[in-house]
């Protein structure tokens, strides 16, 4: 019996600029959009989809939801990403085992995690 659900496909941050957004996001991931359109931008990030999608009403960002990218030095990217103009929202911390992780949150608040898990390789 094959599965229902595949594994993650695509994180999409809601932004009230997309021209600017699809700049800074263009830096931090250090790579082009494969898709771009008026109504949403698609980047390809280690085979999996990073979307923009514009936000006309700017409405305020929840926290319950926490997308982390996976990287090979959590301190490096942490503070390559602050310096690109994100904002603190967790700092690096080992949350077990070798597994470290931490949040910054976008110029638009949207919050971006990222993760150090070597036991983890996606299928």
């Amino acid at each position: 019996m094959q599965k229902e659900f595949l594994g993650l496909r695509t994180a999409i941050y809601k932004v009230p600029d997309l021209e600017k957004a699809k700049q800074w996001y263009t830096k931090v991931f250090e790579t082009t959009p494969y898709f771009d359109m008026p109504f949403y931008i698609g980047f390809n990030i280690g085979g999996y989809e990073l979307g923009l999608q514009p936000d006309e009403k700017n409405e305020a960002r929840s926290e319950n939801i926490e997308i982390y990218w996976g990287v090979d030095n959590v301190e490096t990217s942490y503070n390559r990403l602050i310096e690109l103009g994100a904002t603190a929202h967790q700092p690096p911390q080992n949350v077990g085992e070798e597994i470290i992780v931490a949040t910054v949150k976008d110029p638009w608040k949207n919050i971006i995690g990222i993760i150090y898990n070597p036991g983890f390789k996606a299928a």
